[in-house]
């Protein structure tokens, strides 16, 4: 199973960016596919996930209906789009999966990360 991150980097406060996640090595567009992000000296906390065949789709507390996750069956990829961004969003995004139907709060399988930073 590979997951591979794209679309990070650096904005301001109050601008977008939009993740990409791709994955080879398992049926990915029947899987679970999460967003999990990390800061530094922080816990690790569940951004958003959907379900296969997008049957449910989660979103963390703080993302206060300024992130959309989705999915791109033709493409097999899942983004993350991120609208009006923090200083307190900045962290290492990671894509995640278990390679089934579910998402879980204990992925099995994770990407390298990726780097958001917002300056105010």
């Amino acid at each position: 199973v590979q997951l591979v991150e794209s679309g990070g980097g650096s904005v301001q406060s109050g601008g977008s960016l939009r993740l990409s996640c791709s994955g080879s090595g398992f049926t990915f567009e029947y899987s679970g596919i999460g967003w999990f992000r990390q800061a530094p000296g922080k816990e690790r906390e569940r951004v958003a996930c959907i379900y296969s065949n997008d049957a449910h789709i989660f979103y963390g507390d703080f993302v206060k209906g300024r992130f959309t996750i989705s999915r791109d069956q033709s493409q097999k990829m899942v983004h993350l789009q991120m609208n009006n961004l923090q200083p307190e969003d900045t962290a290492t995004y990671y894509c995640t999966t278990d390679a089934w139907a579910h998402c879980s709060l204990t992925p099995q399988y994770w990407g390298q990360g990726i780097q958001v930073t917002v300056s105010s």
